[in-house]
């Protein structure tokens, strides 16, 4: 079930939000879990007990951790090792799941293809967001054992945090830090709904009516193939990718803050217009915001971070692009993504970064040609297909090559396009969430927002749900 489905929209949404505000107050942890399990389960009803399990483990894991704190407290003496012990059970538990799920295949692959042995593949499917609730987990077992806070008000609020349905699927990924007191006690009140139901609406409109369309564009660029098109197409391509995958996040990430207002929880903002960054350094603190908050705070700091000095430096940031190129995916292009970030990010620090933010409009041209090349790295996971790719946007001539009407067809594509593209481009500036904040309780936006609504839930009902690409991670 995803949010921009038929049965989401009008079937349980609709139903939970009835139990969840005619429930007490200090209930509706247990309305909120157990409306989360039934939105995971229907999905995927076997790694439902997965989850469950994990959730149950990481809390007594913690608690444990936590009564060492106390008992450091009260004997004077020190239980760190006997702190790490559980941190370290924690740990192995928690990424060797993931391993196992999503990565495990891929490592027997690079075995035999070394050991020239065709080894077994696993047919395991991999669980629905087990990437992003496994990163909350481990930060919230993480945190415990740092001391930063006690352990969660019982199990109840702990297993809502990590379940629980807005962004247990595709993030945002969540502190516990963020929601420990609103775990507590949250108010519920016609503002929040007001602006939670504005910024689902938005969310929807940019997946169904931007996301989906413009993928058309990707779709059509690939139909003709890589050896029919011009350098021109591919790069138009590429863009249509670009804005496909951004509104396709952007979309579900606003959905999932919008249905956490509804609820009285305040989640984290995961864009902040990344596509007007003046580098990829700047980009990456737009993009994504949480998934680099959290290698941030737990890996790239406790490796020292730019403490040890520049050759330290370089190295942790490999260590940390290098996994989140392998937490998109397990394939050779997202490794090859990841590692092309470490070395522009390492170079725009130890090189041009200064430059970039000096002269904004050179940094603009800059990423407007950098972001296509790196989302066609994340695209396209034939290696083969992506050299020729890559070779045809930088006029690099293929072998057994036709391009017959190549401006003919990019004219084609463009004239269908272009007006697509300048609303993606326009939506992807700072100017609509402005404008939103400002005018949503005037009666016009309350208009718009009410035609856009049902102008996706007719997209929807024609056939336009197909599910978040950021699913898949």
């Amino acid at each position: 079930m995803v949010f921009s489905s038929i049965e989401f929209i009008f079937r349980f949404l609709p139903v939970f939000l009835i139990a969840y505000f005619i429930t007490k107050p200090q209930y509706r942890n247990v309305t909120l879990l157990i409306g989360s399990l039934f939105f995971y389960a229907y999905g995927e009803p076997i790694y439902i007990l997965l989850m469950v399990a994990s959730i149950v483990f990481n809390h007594l894991i913690a608690r444990r951790i936590y009564e060492y704190h106390v008992k450091e407290a009260q004997d004077g003496w020190s239980y760190q090792n006997n702190r790490k012990k559980f941190l370290v059970m924690a740990l192995m538990i928690d990424f060797g799941l993931l391993f196992l799920f999503k990565y495990l295949n891929f490592f027997l692959s690079i075995l035999g293809q070394l050991s020239g042995m065709k080894l077994p593949q696993l047919t395991l499917a991999l669980p629905l967001g087990i990437s992003f609730y496994t990163f909350q987990i481990v930060s919230y077992v993480v945190d415990v054992y740092r001391k930063e806070y006690i352990v969660g008000h019982g199990l109840i609020p702990f297993a809502a945090y990590v379940a629980m349905f807005p962004q247990l699927i595709a993030g945002p990924i969540v502190n516990f830090r963020e929601v420990r007191k609103q775990l507590k006690y949250r108010e519920v009140d016609f503002r929040g709904i007001e602006w939670g139901v504005t910024i689902f609406v938005l969310g929807l409109s940019y997946k169904v009516l931007l996301a989906n369309k413009i993928a058309s564009l990707w779709n059509d660029v690939q139909t003709i193939g890589v050896l029919g098109i011009n350098t021109l197409t591919a790069w138009l391509g590429s863009w249509g990718f670009s804005m496909q995958i951004f509104f396709d996040f952007f979309g579900y990430s606003l959905m999932a803050i919008g249905l956490g207002r509804i609820m009285g929880f305040n989640l984290p903002m995961n864009f902040i217009n990344p596509y007007t960054a003046v580098s990829a350094t700047d980009f990456w603190r737009r993009w994504h915001v949480t998934l680099g908050r959290w290698f941030r705070e737990y890996v790239y700091i406790p490796l020292g971070g730019n403490r040890r000095g520049k050759g330290r430096m370089v190295f942790n940031t490999f260590v940390v692009w290098a996994l989140t190129g392998l937490w998109h995916g397990a394939d050779w292009n997202f490794l090859l993504w990841g590692l092309l970030f470490f070395v522009i990010l390492t170079l725009e620090k130890l090189c041009y970064l200064g430059q970039l933010k000096k002269h904004r409009v050179f940094g603009h041209i800059y990423m407007l040609l950098l972001i296509p090349v790196t989302w066609t790295i994340f695209n396209i996971s034939d290696l083969s297909e992506l050299l020729r790719y890559l070779g045809r946007m930088f006029f690099v001539p293929l072998s057994g090559s036709v391009v017959v009407d190549g401006m003919a067809k990019f004219m084609e594509l463009f004239s269908t396009y272009w007006w697509l593209l300048l609303i993606c481009g326009i939506c992807c500036s700072s100017l609509p969430l402005k404008l939103v904040k400002r005018f949503y309780k005037t009666w016009i936006a309350k208009l718009i927002l009410f035609f856009l609504f049902w102008l996706s839930v007719y997209e929807i009902a024609m056939g336009s749900d197909n599910p978040f690409l950021y699913f898949r991670f």
